[in-house]
């Protein structure tokens, strides 16, 4: 009986592990982006819909207030997929040419 437990078949079994985001990289989007596309760049490395990380936002905002540190955050820190450079990026970049 343990034989046939262990060596059991395992089709029909789903993978259990996460999601690993190795292939695409966390940036703000330039399609669809409602304020600087924070929300619509967390969604597709998240693959869910923008909708729901927006009311996510929204709900983290009225509970506390966090939504608006935390979206000010992304914007600065996560690059931009247009051009492949965060805001705060932009900014040392520019006060190194001046």
């Amino acid at each position: 009986m343990y034989a046939v437990a262990c060596g059991a078949d395992h089709r029909g079994m789903t993978d259990s592990t996460p999601h690993q985001h190795i292939d695409r990289p966390l940036r703000r989007a330039c399609d669809g982006r409602m304020i600087a596309g924070v929300a619509e760049g967390l969604a597709a490395y998240l693959d869910v819909d923008a909708t729901i990380v927006r009311l996510g936002i929204v709900a983290l905002t009225l509970m506390g207030g966090a939504g608006i540190p935390l979206y000010a955050a992304a914007w600065l820190l996560v690059p931009d997929e247009c051009s492949n450079e965060s805001v705060a990026q932009q900014v040392i970049h520019h006060h190194q040419a001046a």
